[in-house]
């Protein structure tokens, strides 16, 4: 069946085992990769390799991906101690926990610089690139599968390509991919997108054939992460977006059918996705990173005319979903390199609607959106940031309590910053929405506290406010000694509250 998929007939004869494969990485290199979150990764020669530490053989990587990869990549490096550097997001327990033990140095990016990065060397000598793919074609161009993410740049700047060719991955996906590369400056051109579903560049990318040193045959499919069910404190969240764009649409600051709509990943921004389905909103356009769940339902329900993504991210009911139906779901996605579905260029252009997930912010709309209590990495930033401040609307959402109510994700200053308040037009709890456009920090502040709060935490935060106000400086009121005593305070004795 590989066979069938190789259609260079001179790189028929590089067809081996993973074991054979994973042999030419060696000690001490530089491994970029495909895979984004988590679809379309590398999964039989990270296995092998990993098995080469676990047989007790020194081995440590530096590991370049797109995003976020499957636990038979990040899990595996991580646990058995093969990774030693990591860029530039990941969301598995075992990669997380080294990070957050000092075992992996982790740099948190904006994944639009990646590309640039590994062009320009700053990320070391990309000395091999494993990458999964669809086929291989007459040229000895490589087919992605659910992901573009930085195989492009992976594939140009690496010394040897390792290629595995996934059996599970249905043939439909090939042609869903537009593959178009930026020169590095002052030799940049512009990118010539104007709308969501142009197309500018090939199916599949470019690769020097003599690169090609191993080809590995895998049946192992994406290991893709569970969505949350859609509950209450999702679906008022996505109500209060939904009302606030009706609102907009009424004032003539959107078109009928917005503008296109970048939303990030995970249950939340899926759930906030997918209430579009029930609005009356008509001819929709995406120009975002993630295809999800949410995404399959609005081009079912008629409402999306082109999703135009990084890569497919579905649950494991929506991958099977997904490979069901998967030729009618091409005719509605394209798939881009990360360089591209990121570019802030293209979504300033676009006038992009911004939805994504904060961890925390603030009653002066500073954002925390990667650090729990300031020091501890969740996953990163991923393509947050990217968007947000390019966008013609940003939007963070997030529920207003966790823990069971004994933390506020509203607070009096975030303990970590990742989006200023510069760059946030719009934050939303289930409790409400606050649209910051137009005001001063401490208008903000008062729109915050009485739209986002849950009334738990509301008291306190109006508390805060009010002391903080008497102070000398009126601009952006803090009252330095307590500004992170909530954080401090749950560290201690487990919550936010005052016992």
């Amino acid at each position: 069946m590989i066979a069938d998929r190789i259609r260079r007939e001179d790189l028929k004869n590089k067809i081996m085992s993973a074991d054979e494969a994973a042999m030419f990485i060696k000690d001490g290199m530089v491994m970029a990769t495909s895979g984004f979150t988590p679809s379309g990764y590398p999964k039989a020669v990270p296995l092998a390799v990993a098995k080469r530490a676990e047989n007790g053989e020194k081995i440590g990587l530096t590991v370049i991906t797109g995003a976020s990869v499957g636990d038979e990549m990040d899990g595996a490096l991580a646990r058995t101690g093969v990774m030693k550097r990591r860029y530039p997001y990941q969301t598995n327990k075992f990669s997380r926990n080294a990070i957050n033990e000092g075992k992996v140095m982790y740099q948190d990016m904006h994944l639009s610089h990646v590309a640039q990065f590994i062009n320009y060397g700053y990320l070391g000598k990309i000395d091999v690139a494993v990458v999964e793919a669809l086929a291989i074609t007459e040229e000895g161009g490589i087919i992605p599968t659910t992901s573009v993410g930085i195989s492009p740049q992976a594939i140009s700047n690496a010394d040897i390509v390792i290629v595995e060719i996934n059996t599970s991955q249905p043939m439909e996906l090939e042609g869903m991919h537009d593959i178009y590369m930026t020169e590095n400056p002052p030799h940049r051109k512009p990118i010539p997108i104007t709308s969501s579903g142009d197309r500018i560049g090939t199916t599949y990318i470019p690769c020097d054939p003599e690169k090609i040193v191993a080809i590995v045959e895998c049946d192992i499919k994406d290991n893709v992460r569970p969505l949350g069910p859609i509950d209450e404190d999702s679906k008022k969240i996505s109500g209060h977006i939904i009302e606030f764009l009706e609102h907009e649409v009424k004032v003539g600051r959107l078109p009928k059918n917005l503008l296109p709509l970048q939303s990030g990943v995970g249950s939340v921004a899926n759930a906030v996705l997918g209430g579009l389905t029930q609005s009356k909103f008509e001819n929709l356009t995406c120009y975002t990173e993630v295809i999800q769940d949410s995404m399959f339902d609005l081009i079912d329900a008629g409402k999306v005319t082109v999703a135009s993504g990084c890569s497919l991210t579905p649950s494991e009911e929506g991958l099977k979903r997904l490979h069901e139906n998967m030729e009618h779901y091409a005719k509605y996605c394209i798939l881009r390199p990360l360089e591209i579905s990121n570019n802030p260029e293209v979504a300033r252009r676009l006038g992009v609607i911004a939805m994504n997930t904060a961890i925390e912010f603030d009653i002066y709309g500073h954002v925390n959106s990667t650090n729990i209590m300031g020091s501890r990495m969740m996953n990163g930033l991923g393509g947050s940031g990217d968007f947000t401040r390019n966008a013609y609307l940003s939007i963070f959402t997030t529920v207003s309590t966790a823990k069971n109510g004994d933390i506020s994700s509203v607070v009096p200053m975030v303990s970590h910053v990742d989006h200023t308040e510069h760059d946030v037009a719009v934050v939303v709890t289930e409790q409400g929405l606050a649209d910051l456009r137009n005001t001063s920090p401490t208008e903000r502040a008062k729109k915050i506290i009485e739209n986002c709060a849950h009334p738990d935490y509301k008291p306190m935060l109006k508390d805060y406010f009010e002391r903080a106000s008497k102070g000398k400086f009126k601009h952006q009121p803090h009252i330095i000694g307590e500004s992170l005593s909530w954080h401090a305070r749950f560290l201690k004795t487990g919550s936010m509250k005052i016992k």
